[in-house]
């Protein structure tokens, strides 16, 4: 990646974020807030992963083997962001390189992209799950499963290599200023020097039809899974199915929603603050949600922790008597 050469012939080396614009006593609240916030997320997270892994159960069904690799994005897409931010609030200086700026945009691009492929297969597998359960084993076999698995993860990070090249292209002629906590496509070309060529059309192409694909095949999904369950046939499993795709939803409103407040809606663009703390939710905040949303109520995942504390308990006895 080359270092945006700027007009007078020195090249941008770094940028600097402003971050939240807070005292020292704000910022220090705000970093205890985060700290804990980043630990207790990768807790829960890593929680879900081990549970499925070492669930002989949990392990053979396609939902749970998508959901942890969904915790294993969560995980990945809290750490792209967080750990910078806790870092920025220790200082006030708020210096980040050119190099370090792209990467971090590269992999929130690219690891929201791979969760939203997860979001889309998840809804694939509720609606096969529901609407075609005779042929649900054949279809979401492990192994089936497991390459949808692999085609998110490599999709997610092959499809902004051409956005982040083209604007890493451009010119830097200062200022080097971000008002932000992070470094995304909309900030960072916001200082970049004329002439922008296509590269802003690239971008919001990219963004706005993979956003709104991938919105339109979960409506579609969820969609045709609510009027089938209102068929007299589910009348008796009706709730259950319900109450499992209501936690789906949910997390798909709550990330979807707050991306496209700033991505698509055109009165969030101009508004700073809005775009911080929308932008704060969707990276910090539903990383932490969605483990409870997913699994709080989940007699599964309930389950699965009573059969592992047993045989923990089992272990433990047993190496007493040994």
């Amino acid at each position: 990646m080359e270092v945006g050469q700027m007009v007078n012939g020195t090249t941008v080396t770094e940028f600097i974020l402003l971050g939240f614009g807070v005292g020292p006593r704000e910022r220090f609240l705000l970093l205890i807030f985060f700290a804990i916030l980043y630990v207790v997320t990768l807790a829960e997270n890593l929680t879900i992963i081990i549970l499925v892994v070492l669930d002989t159960h949990l392990s053979r069904l396609p939902m749970y083997i998508l959901l942890s690799n969904f915790s294993l994005l969560e995980i990945g897409y809290v750490s792209t962001t967080v750990p910078r931010l806790i870092f920025d609030l220790t200082s006030s200086q708020g210096v980040i390189s050119f190099t370090d700026c792209f990467l971090q945009f590269y992999l929130l691009f690219s690891l929201g992209t791979s969760e939203d492929l997860l979001l889309s297969s998840m809804a694939l597998d509720r609606y096969l799950a529901i609407c075609h359960p005779l042929r649900y084993p054949q279809i979401m076999s492990p192994d089936f499963c497991i390459a949808l698995v692999i085609v998110c993860w490599g999709l997610g990070f092959m499809a902004y290599i051409i956005p982040v090249t083209m604007i890493s292209k451009l010119s830097f002629c200062g200022p080097n200023i971000i008002d932000h906590f992070l470094c995304d496509a909309e900030t960072v070309l916001a200082l970049a020097c004329p002439p922008l060529g296509v590269t802003p059309y690239v971008c919001q192409m990219f963004l706005n039809t993979f956003i709104l694909s991938v919105v339109v095949f979960i409506v579609v999904s969820y969609g045709t899974v609510i009027v089938t369950l209102m068929k007299p046939s589910f009348k008796g499993s009706r709730r259950k199915a319900f109450s499992t795709i209501s936690f789906h939803l949910i997390v798909v409103t709550l990330f979807y929603g707050s991306i496209a407040a700033i991505y698509i809606c055109p009165e969030g663009e101009n508004q700073v603050e809005v775009t911080k703390a929308i932008t704060l939710f969707y990276t910090s905040i539903t990383p932490f949600l969605n483990p409870m949303i997913y699994c709080l109520r989940n007699d599964q995942v309930k389950e699965a922790l009573g059969r592992l504390r047993r045989r923990k308990v089992s272990l433990l006895g047993r190496n007493m008597t040994i």
